[in-house]
């Protein structure tokens, strides 16, 4: 019997990529919090219906903030932040205080008791310390009767245009595990994702505009079927110099293809680098504006790609829009859980669920 509708909160929800890949699969969110006011501003104005609480959730009271609600949620998602866990030869644990965010997450989780628990993290989460903080979060799970397993997926294996591994828990309330998706056959391109946006130069586009080109992909027409208005299309305003740069990097080329004169100490991996058109893209971190922070230049443009390029890139449909200063935008896009990733988790919940019944 198919599953008609299960209910989710999303806890360090950020701009809700979970939340809209559980979405997608029907599930409805009875509440999220968020601690950044203007990113928690772009999830609620996507969702209006939604219940945010912007706030620490160090500062809420787990008890009163949830118990009207407590026996309503199939599903607890998020992905609180763990530090440290990842410093090297150090024997961190789920005690040190850098991590005591997860504590609260758990706290919900216990107080809840829901059927499933998703979360999301970094891939050393599983393997940090030989996989000792691993271990002490199954044994912290299996204490209150969860079964747990975990896995690190790829958003390319899920039709996600990107090179993005993370981590996965889920849990599930008895002595029963959650089977982990199918990873798709085959990926799709950066550039199925973006081809059919507006050529703009440096400085150029507009923060709501027309479609230009019709959709040329399945992809596009998947993410483009419920929006009327382009958004979040504006090309940064490069500096004269880093123009002259990206314009003596060919197609799929990238930092060796500058002359030493033109080389800067940029540290990070790709710099300089233009976004090859038939492959998946790197990581979209929160700084894809900027040439020299990675392989982040559109394909032929001398520009680096757009808010909404890079939402392309992170499998957000078109009509999803994003709010607030332009760095918020990027940290919204880039710190984001790929939807269609999380669809595919959703998806396993799903089946679950379906087996139960």
């Amino acid at each position: 019997m198919p599953v008609k509708r299960f209910n989710v909160i999303d806890l360090f929800a950020g701009v809700g990529g979970l939340s809209l890949g559980f979405e997608m699969v029907g599930a409805k969110v009875l509440m999220a919090n968020e601690y950044d006011e203007s990113i928690a501003t772009s999830y609620v104005k996507n969702r209006p219906n939604n219940h945010m609480i912007i706030e620490d959730i160090t500062k809420l009271d787990i008890e009163s903030t949830f118990k009207d609600i407590k026996d309503s949620v199939d599903v607890v998602i998020g992905g609180p932040p763990c530090q440290g866990f990842s410093q090297k030869g150090q024997r961190k644990t789920i005690n040190d205080p850098r991590n005591f965010l997860f504590k609260y997450y758990f706290n919900v989780v216990n107080f809840i008791r829901p059927k499933y628990f998703v979360m999301e993290n970094v891939p050393n989460l599983l393997t940090a310390e030989n996989g000792f903080f691993k271990k002490e979060i199954t044994d912290l799970f299996s204490s209150i009767g969860y079964t747990i397993d975990s896995d690190v997926l790829n958003a390319s294996d899920f039709g996600v245009p990107q090179n993005r591994r993370r981590a996965f828990i889920i849990g599930k309330l008895g002595d029963k595990k959650v089977r982990f998706p199918e990873k798709k056959t085959r990926k799709t391109t950066a550039w199925e994702a973006i081809s059919d946006l507006a050529f703009l130069n440096s400085g150029e586009g507009e923060f709501e505009q027309n479609y230009k080109n019709a959709p040329q992909s399945d992809y596009q027409k998947l993410l483009r079927k419920d929006s009327e208005k382009l958004h979040n299309h504006i090309a940064t305003s490069h500096s004269a110099i880093a123009i002259k740069r990206m314009a003596m990097v060919p197609e799929g080329g990238g930092r060796s293809d500058l002359p030493k004169e033109e080389l800067t100490k940029s540290i990070y991996s790709g710099t300089w680098g233009r976004i090859v058109k038939d492959d998946i893209t790197v990581t979209i971190t929160t700084r894809f504006d900027t040439p020299s922070s990675g392989r982040f230049t559109h394909p032929f443009l001398n520009r680096a790609i757009t808010v909404r390029e890079a939402a392309r890139l992170q499998s957000f449909p078109d009509d999803f829009i994003f709010y607030g200063t332009k760095t918020s935008q990027m940290k919204q896009v880039g710190n984001a859980v790929p939807p269609l990733l999380a669809k595919a988790v959703a998806e396993s919940i799903i089946k679950d669920m379906e087996n139960e019944i």
